[in-house]
This record gives structure tokens, sequence and C-alpha cells, in this order.
């Protein structure tokens, strides 16, 4: 595709007014590939490479956009809010050049030349920036934590293990974006006395390793990695980890054990990372979606990025959204936005015809909500009170065809494929919930297998060690509390309204 629109600029001669450039993904993952023209932010969609040359010849040179192509949805990106997620899919992510020139690195500038490191992470918490790799701990606190760590050498891990299937929102960044990431770790280098930092990215992402190690050589070679970063005394250096894949390894105390060379096996807290992370010294450990916050933060000011989102829950959050839904792809709302505006103004609502069933918020470990929570609105405290996760940003749609008994079967499944096993509540409470469920879902099921379920699975909640056992029951506990009409169904009647269990029953049956 990019040699197509490559070949038609030189077929028509205009090289030296057209610049054709790859981008990472704008976020319209069901209309790919994507094509956008600047100035005008003209988006084709479905584009063919029988599409370039009409694109050239019609937009670029008669100035006559190719309308029948264009992308027609205003909807998706009317109720979005782009920070984070800004240059993606405007810039080439593989030049320096064009992150600069949309104002890249000024934030670091700013830092070295104007701040001090305590004024740097004090406009951090000011902000009310909370992590976005699902906890919610605020960034600023964390940043303050390792600041006044005395043992040195400081580290910083950014994470960008991503785990949860169906989720791709720091990969897209890191595709799109690299820089974004790279200037945040900068700038919480200098805050917190760090002079070392490891980016933790899973193996099975090429393109966005690829993209970061090109990333990382041009900041070196442009003096913005290594000693006397833009002729000051501040040291940061910079380099990737790779993850084997494993969903256990995003725990933060997995991560740490990970770097360092070892199976990523969570580890018991306290002591925490701040105090004795990497090889027993401070380490912040940050998600990249808040790192990349960082730089818009420091450049804008506290008060401009708490105009975003909820005076408790400031900012944005990126999402993919996937599932029965007519507009799946990668979007960033503002804080406090309600899962109805999700589902319906920007996904445009339940695909093929169907009948909403369910919303799964916060990944496997999440919660499956009914239609009269997509109410709720979307931030930390409102998610967790009716049993869901922000996670690390994952919104699967279900339709009327879905079984929420089979469902939360499924994800506690995944949840003990995941399990590293280390401790016992997990290792061996969800194989026992999974017998369970291997009853009900066979016609095997008996009414106190509801009330241990609910037992079984507060315990594990309770008593694990690392968030994947803590929360690998929200999906059990969840469509019990909303959906346990199914459940009883499944039991007394031996039926499965949605035909998916009791594999010789038809839905109608």
């Amino acid at each position: 595709m990019l040699k197509a629109f490559e070949d038609a600029v030189k077929e028509f001669g205009v090289e030296n007014i057209c610049k054709v450039a790859r981008t990472g993904c704008i976020g319209t993952c069901s209309v790919g590939p994507a094509v956008l023209v600047d100035p005008g932010d003209y988006l084709y969609q479905c584009v063919t490479l029988e599409n370039a040359r009409e694109i050239v010849q019609k937009h670029i040179v008669l100035g006559e956009p190719v309308k029948r192509i264009l992308y027609n949805n205003e909807g998706y990106f009317q109720k979005q809010q782009r920070l984070v997620l800004r240059n993606a899919g405007k810039i080439d992510p593989t030049r320096i050049q064009d992150y600069i020139s949309v104002g890249g690195y000024f934030a670091l500038a700013k830092c070295l030349a104007t701040m001090t490191p305590q004024g740097v992470v004090d406009e951090i918490t000011n902000s009310g920036l909370r992590g976005r790799g699902g906890a919610g701990f605020p960034v600023g606190q964390k940043w303050s934590l390792v600041a006044r760590a005395h043992n040195t050498p400081k580290y910083i891990v950014a994470n960008l293990d991503e785990g949860d299937p169906g989720v791709f929102a720091n990969r897209t960044l890191a595709e799109a974006d690299p820089h974004a990431i790279i200037e945040g770790m900068l700038i919480a280098g200098y805050a917190i006395g760090a002079q070392k930092g490891y980016i933790y990215i899973r193996s099975e992402y090429p393109l966005a390793i690829q993209t970061l190690q090109k990333a990382i050589a041009q900041a070196k070679d442009m003096n913005l990695l290594g000693d006397n970063i833009l002729e000051t005394q501040h040291k940061f250096d910079l380099e990737l980890r790779f993850g084997a894949g494993a969903f256990v390894a995003g725990e933060e105390t997995a991560i740490l054990v990970s770097v360092e060379g070892r199976r990523a096996q969570p580890r018991p807290r306290p002591p925490y990372p701040a105090n004795q992370g990497l090889w027993t010294k401070p380490t912040l450990i940050q998600n990249v979606e808040s790192l990349a916050n960082a730089p818009l933060i420091v450049l804008n000011g506290w008060a401009w990025f708490k105009s975003f989102g909820l005076p408790n829950c400031t900012g944005t959050k990126c999402f993919s959204l996937t599932g029965e839904i007519n507009n799946p792809g990668l979007i960033e709302v503002p804080m406090g936005i309600t899962l109805r505006e999700i589902v319906y103004d920007i996904g445009g609502g339940i695909s093929n015809g169907k009948k909403f069933k369910s919303v799964l918020v916060g990944g496997p470990s999440g919660g499956c909500l009914p239609e009269p929570l997509l109410e709720a609105p979307i931030d930390y405290d409102s998610l967790k009170k009716v049993g869901a996760i922000m996670g690390s940003g994952g919104i699967v749609v279900l339709n009327e065809n879905s079984c929420m008994v089979d469902t939360a079967r499924y994800f506690t499944d995944f949840c003990i494929e995941e399990s590293c096993g280390k401790c016992t509540p997990c290792r061996a409470g969800l194989a026992r919930v999974k017998e369970i469920f291997d009853r009900i879902t066979t016609g095997e099921g008996e009414l106190n297998d509801i009330d241990i379920l609910e037992k079984a699975s507060e315990y594990i909640s309770n008593a694990s060690l690392c968030g994947l056992g803590q929360t690998a029951p929200n999906p059990i506990l969840t469509t019990l509390r909303y959906f346990r009409e199914e459940y009883l169904e499944h039991i007394v009647d031996k039926k499965c309204r949605a035909g998916v269990c009791f594999k010789n029953e038809k839905a109608e049956e």
C-alpha cells in the first residue's frame, strides 16, 4: 500500500508537495487499511491498491476528495478525547523529526531548563493522574516514594506486557508514537533520580519492538539518551527487556523477576518496589500509557490535565473496544464517560441487528455488566462498585447469543492457564471452580454449586498473592450477581438459553 502511494505521487509529479509516510494505527480497526490526508484530516477507509492512484490524482492533484471512500462515521471520534493517542496515525513513528515537529521532547527540555525534580513530582501529583495499568494507584505518589528512597542506583521499568486477550492499546502506542513513551521515561528519571530504564515488552509484539528499537537509537543519536542529555548533567539510558508472553508477568513484582532474568512469578509485598525493586534497589514501575501522559502534564500544566475527566479521576483512558459491536477499534475517552456512550455512540451499537446482553470491562479479570449498568461512568471507583475493574483497557461487548455461565467458565479457564501456580488459593481454588463449571455446563450441576462458587470466589480473591488471583473471580461473581437466573436454568431446567452449553441442545428447546 505504501509503495502504491509512492508510485502514484511520482507518476503525477507531486513528490515535492506531497509526503508519503507510514504511520501507526489511528484506531479504526473495522475499516482498515486506512489512509489519512493532511491538511484537513481526510480519512479514507478500506483503501485498496487501486484506490491509491485515484486518491493522489483527485485529492492531491485536483483538490477533490474521493467522497465514496471517505470514512463516514463521525460518531466514532466525536466523543473521544485523544491525548495519549494524539499522534497515532498522524506522524511517522520511525522518524524522530516527526515527533519533535509536533512538540515532542519540549516537555523534557522544560524540565531540565526550568524545573526541579521535586517540581516535576509536584506537577504530576497535582494533576491527579492515576496508573493506567489497571490498579489506579496515584502516579505522583508512586514517583514521590521512589524519589525519597535513599538507596541507589534507582531504576524505571515501563510495563508494556499487556497480557489481556483482545487488548492492544499499549502495543498500538508503541507502534504509533514510541517517543512519547521514551520522553515520559526521561521525565520520570529526572524526577526520581534514576539513570537507567527498561521497557518490558512481550516478544509477541515484533513491530512494536522494531519501532521502539529504532526510536531508542534515534534518541541516542540526538543526545536525548545517554550522558549529558541536552547539554545538561542529566543522564539516562534505556533498553528493552522481552517477556515470554505470560499473563502473570504483567504483575509488577513478576515483571521485576523477569527483567532480572528469572521466571516471572509474583513475590509478597512488602517490601514494595519503590524501596526494593530491581536488584533490591528502588524501582519505579509504570504502565507506558501513564508515562506517555507525563510530557503532556509537564508541558501544559496540571490544571490543564485536570480539565479532562472527573475531579477525582482526571484525564483520559485508552480502551480496546471489541466483541459484537459495529465499530470495534482503539479509542481514548475522558474519564466519566458512560458505558452506554462507548457502546452505542462510539461503538455504533450491536452488530448484525442483535440485542445487547452484557459488556465485559477489564479483560479476563473484569466484570460482566448488564444493560441497566450501561449508565455507569468509566472511572476506577464507579467500576469497582459494580464489580468490574479498569484493567489494562479492555471492553468486550456480548450479544444475546452469549451464555453468561459459559463466559465465566471461559475466563476461569484462561486464568487457570495463565496462573503461575505459586499460591494455593489461585492454583487449587480456580481448579475447583472449573470442576463446578464443568458440571453445570454439562447438566450435572446442583443448586448448592452456586453457593460453593460464591464462597470459593471470595476466598480466592481475598487470599491470593497477586492481582491475577485476586481479580480472577470477577467474571464469576458478576455473572452470579447480574445473571443468576441463567445459572438456575442450567442447574434446574438443564437448559442454556443461548444454546452454547449441553452440546446436543438447541437454543429454542
